[in-house]
């Protein structure tokens, strides 16, 4: 059948594809459940990891430290973030929403244009082999090493005494003073990783598919949901462990039912709104059974 041959040709792709935006993902999964902390901030920063690599590589930039300033400029990203909440007491959706409309602007100041071609430039993967450009295979070897080692380094550092930290900002702020913690701090580090990863993803995706553009970001928060709720609900989140493969899980399986939408015939455009609908049932529906009624009869209650 047609349809099936389409799917099947792109279950390879399509999970090459996940492994690069597991980062993403990852990068959503830290504030919202490792800290509490419901961050916008990824939208942004995924284009401007992408924008920063793509300008720093057309001016001549090795791409490994091309890569790495692309990390940092997450990093920073997500530090705004938390300062404008921390500092300006603004709630934490609204700060987010700040950043990453700031992020548009400067991201077209990055490249001085909305997007760059960088086909002719040079790429980490160019440095590593060539071949990892044409070959899928390689492509899902490289990035499967990668999210491996991005993996082990995160499950190192949230058993250690810091990682804990980050944890019990997330779990209880208020007590978190009282045991010598600092809020500000953990708070600064765990937007500001969350936000390199996304960052990092972006630089990642520009490298491969040649191009930037400044509005490559634009509904990555709604997928990067999708995919940690479909994570979660396969592998649970009852462990650290189980948490951080959550989000790798997760966007494989989201990335091959986009794969399925799009073989049966569904629009590209409409893929958002199927997302959308299917984020809301997902957290949605859980909430309804548990609550019954509705919010207006519990306030009359």
């Amino acid at each position: 059948m047609p349809v099936i041959d389409a799917f099947l040709n792109l279950i390879p792709v399509t999970f090459a594809q996940s492994l690069m935006y597991a980062f993403v993902v990852m990068g959503i999964m830290i504030p919202f459940r490792l800290l509490s902390f419901p961050d916008l901030t990824s939208e942004g920063a995924f284009p401007l990891g992408g924008c920063v690599c793509a300008a720093l590589i057309l001016a001549g930039w090795n791409p490994f430290l091309a890569t790495a300033v692309a990390f940092g400029a997450g990093i920073a990203a997500g530090m705004a973030t938390a300062l404008i909440h921390l500092q300006f007491r603004l709630n934490s959706l609204l700060a987010g929403i700040l950043v990453f409309t700031a992020l548009y602007s400067v991201n077209m100041r990055v490249m001085g244009r909305s997007n760059v071609a960088l086909f002719s430039a040079d790429s980490v993967f160019l440095q590593i082999s060539p071949a990892i450009l044409g070959s899928v295979a390689l492509q899902i070897l490289v990035f499967g090493v990668l999210v491996v080692v991005m993996l082990l380094a995160l499950r190192w550092f949230l058993a250690t005494e810091a990682g804990a930290a980050l944890r019990v900002v997330g779990i209880n702020p208020d007590l978190a003073p009282s045991l010598g913690i600092n809020l500000w701090t953990w708070t600064l580090v765990g937007l500001g990783l969350a936000n390199g990863l996304s960052a990092f993803g972006g630089a990642l995706v520009v490298q491969l598919q040649g191009f930037a553009d400044i509005g490559m970001g634009m509904g990555l928060l709604i997928n990067g949901l999708a995919s940690l709720v479909i994570g979660e609900t396969v592998v649970g989140r009852q462990t650290i462990t189980r948490q951080l493969l959550a989000p790798v899980i997760g966007a494989a399986i989201y990335y091959q039912f986009v794969s399925l939408g799009l073989s049966l015939g569904l629009h590209p455009s409409d893929l958002k709104l199927v997302t959308a609908v299917f984020v809301l049932l997902t957290l949605g529906l859980p909430a309804l059974r548990r609550g019954g009624g509705t919010g207006r009869e519990k306030l009359h209650a």
